[in-house]
């Protein structure tokens, strides 16, 4: 587990690091006076909101699942909401989130082509909201930023951020609208790092192209049963996603009325989908650095300096921290799936 515990110490370092600095850089004496009179049951709420978001994404993987003919209770998919975001915050650009859920629903008897098509479901929907959000974001912001000197430079990285979502997102359509040139990019693949099995490749060769096909043909399945039979249940996957963005976005204007600040609320949730756009570039374990870097920029137009840090560094312990926290709880306590992480990082 060496090279596990190699990524959650990187991880938490540069997110610390750059939070304290966030903090020292903007403390002082209007610091202390706020954190004395903070309303702490809004931070209590702002908490609930990001854990009532967790649960529901459970309720989006149960309801996709039940589309598709299997059942799972809620109790297991919200560990492995959990679990999975535990394994996403600790590696690089989050990528071994997804595969780890995917692994989790195989391992409740669902076909790793059904599985994966539950969770290429969920990314879809969050990049098609995240997508639709992020220009009338960009709108709402120009009004803010305009006389600040860094349009150009927010403009930019929300531009490549948009062109990466719609770049994965018209791949994955692509992908499922032409399966035939999806399973020949898939053997074509396959056969690529064949030479990489060594000698057993004339044995596994064949398998691993029957299974390639076989779950094709589930994810192919799938795709369909969604847009037929299972309309309800991605009509509810769809609105579960609405209400997780809704509620983690919630998170900052509850920490800001914690803190006593008055802000205009249209643009706390506009600077968050701009955030989030960036996040998604960025190819450090949980957005370390950039997530830090990115608040204390776009939170700074409508936060007072002296609260930019705490603002900052309380909104990563809630969506990020907690991620870890009960994640790995979940990961290690309850799933006690550590064979498979410990596969993930050899």
């Amino acid at each position: 587990m060496n090279k596990l515990k190699k990524w959650i110490i990187i991880s938490l370092l540069i997110s610390l690091i750059s939070g304290v600095l966030a903090i020292v850089l903007t403390f002082d004496a209007n610091t202390l006076e706020a954190i004395i009179q903070i309303r702490s049951e809004y931070i209590i709420l702002a908490v609930a909101l990001h854990i009532f978001s967790l649960f529901l994404q459970g309720i989006r993987i149960k309801s996709m699942c039940k589309a598709l003919g299997y059942n799972i209770n809620i109790k297991d998919a919200t560990e492995i909401v959990t679990s999975s975001m535990f394994i996403a915050a600790i590696t690089p650009a989050a990528i071994a989130g997804e595969p780890l859920r995917v692994h989790l629903l195989n391992r409740r008897s669902i076909p790793l082509g059904k599985a994966t098509a539950v969770i290429l479901g969920e990314r879809l929907m969050d990049a098609l909201l995240i997508l639709s959000l992020a220009p009338l974001s960009l709108y709402v912001m120009r009004g803010v930023l305009a006389s600040s000197g860094v349009n150009a430079s927010i403009d930019a990285a929300l531009m490549i951020g948009e062109i990466v979502l719609l770049c994965l997102f018209s791949i994955l359509i692509y992908g499922l609208w032409k399966p035939k040139k999806t399973r020949k990019v898939m053997y074509f693949l396959v056969h690529r790092f064949a030479p990489l099995i060594g000698k057993k490749k004339e044995m596994m060769l064949p398998k691993i192209l029957e299974r390639v096909d076989t779950e094709l043909e589930h994810l192919h399945d799938s795709v369909a049963i969604f847009m037929k039979e299972g309309r309800y249940g991605l009509l509810l996957g769809m609105a579960c996603t609405f209400c997780v963005w809704a509620l983690d976005f919630s998170v900052l204007p509850v920490i800001l009325v914690g803190l006593n600040q008055h802000f205009p609320p249209l643009v706390a949730y506009a600077s968050q989908v701009v955030l989030m756009v960036i996040m998604v570039v960025s190819i450090t374990p949980g957005a370390g650095g950039v997530a830090e870097l990115g608040a204390s920029t776009l939170f700074s137009f409508f936060v007072g300096s002296s609260l930019l840090g705490i603002v900052v560094v309380a909104w990563r312990a809630i969506t990020f921290y907690m991620n870890l926290a009960i994640g790995g709880f979940v990961s290690l306590k309850i799933i006690k799936d550590t064979d498979y992480i410990k596969r993930m990082f050899k």
